[in-house]
């Protein structure tokens, strides 16, 4: 990013001319005038402008001739600081950025930047509308009050660069209609991205969650993030962070990730979770991306406790998890394999399972109960691999 500068400090200092060579009765006329507290102007004889002719000789042998221009010496202060992410005031993220940048651009002022120097400028927009600025944030009509009404609203996300590969998109807040309770499909409220990748439409309460969308390289399409809203009242809310992520960077994540996790913990969840009105969102696909850190080669994967509704798992994917079942495994047509719904890790194993002589290679979990193996136990699944494993889940997804 280019560097822009702000000026805080220029002045002027105006340095006087050496008084000229002046006789005996000018300097007595000079004293004079200043003692009776008048202007004595010297009316200079032929003598007087021979003399000072032969003094700027005098002077022109010792100094290079003044220019007129010298008299006068300019003094700039300046400061300049790159166009990096900072924090405004608010808690949002923006970009620091002069006042004139900043409004020339469409973005507002939310707090200072740089030591003061620079202003850290947010980018929000709403319905109808399109950016490329890194950073915005799509909100819904009238936010930060709840929305009411139906219809469609759209932004357009323009590359900043012919370099950029991927949109980040965070859902700092996202609260839509829910599915219907027979089908868990989304009827009324959606969010659809186009565009990019194939991506499933979602809605309820995302909250916290994350998408990639892969956009290509160079010139492409633009992506667009559309909010269709329909059916009885219900007050939404969404506020979506675009962040736009070039192709050499290291947090780009690899294609097909619908969403990517770093770190060496952390936790995952289902699209519309909710432990107590949350529902499973039929008709997903996609794929979750966890990066192995330096000196790991294993990912382990554990349910969460469910302590709003005293549950020791919140899993279930076509089971009941509040009634311990047999877990159901790999793929086929037998009665304990997963047919429609499944969370998908290559080569799972249990916890401290003895591999049998002939290990098979376990990829499908799904049931009430969360393992690798047939059993009525829920257990820790570990998979011991140095190289990045991909979560690809069908139908419905979990919590873990």
């Amino acid at each position: 990013m280019g560097l822009k500068c702000l000026v805080i400090l220029f002045g002027l200092i105006k340095f006087c001319k050496a008084n000229e060579t002046m006789n005996t009765d000018t300097l007595s006329k000079v004293a004079d005038s200043r003692a009776t507290g008048g202007i004595y102007l010297t009316k200079w004889n032929r003598g007087l402008e021979r003399g000072h002719q032969d003094t700027k000789k005098i002077e022109h042998r010792f100094w290079s001739p003044v220019q007129r221009e010298s008299k006068f010496l300019s003094l700039f202060t300046v400061v300049t600081f790159p166009n990096g992410g900072c924090a405004g005031a608010s808690g949002d993220n923006g970009t620091c950025m002069t006042a004139r940048e900043c409004s020339s651009r469409g973005g507002s002022a939310n707090g200072y930047c740089a030591n003061g120097f620079g202003l850290c400028c947010i980018f929000m927009t709403s319905c109808e509308s399109s950016t490329s600025e890194n950073g915005t944030y799509f909100v819904n009509s009238g936010y930060p009050a709840p929305y009411d009404g139906t219809g469609s609203c759209e932004l357009t996300v323009i590359k900043s660069h012919p370099d950029v590969c991927q949109i980040r998109l965070d859902f700092d807040r996202f609260s839509i209609a829910g599915p219907e309770q027979m089908n868990h499909v989304c009827n009324q409220d959606q969010f659809i991205v186009s565009g990019g990748n194939p991506i499933p439409a979602i809605c309820g309460t995302n909250q916290g969650s994350h998408m990639y969308v892969d956009a290509g390289i160079g010139t492409t399409n633009p992506v667009k993030l559309t909010f269709v809203t329909s059916g009885n009242p219900f007050e939404r809310l969404w506020k979506v962070k675009v962040t736009q992520i070039p192709c050499n960077t290291i947090y780009k994540a690899d294609e097909g990730c619908l969403q990517y996790y770093t770190g060496v913990s952390g936790q995952l969840q289902s699209f519309n979770y909710h432990p107590v009105s949350g529902l499973q969102l039929s008709n997903q696909d996609y794929g979750i991306c966890i990066r192995i850190e330096r000196n790991f080669c294993g990912i382990q994967y554990t349910a969460c406790v469910d302590t709003v509704n005293n549950r020791s798992r919140a899993f279930t994917l076509t089971g009941n998890s509040n009634n311990p079942v047999n877990s159901m495994i790999g793929s086929g047509s037998g009665p304990n394999n997963c047919a429609n719904d499944w969370l998908l890790i290559p080569c799972a194993a249990n916890v401290g399972r003895l591999q049998p002589a002939q290990a098979l290679c376990t990829d499908r979990i799904c049931g009430g109960t969360f393992a690798a193996d047939l059993s009525m136990q829920a257990s820790s699944v570990l998979i011991g691999d140095c190289c990045k494993q991909n979560l690809g889940v069908a139908e419905r997804s979990l919590l873990f």
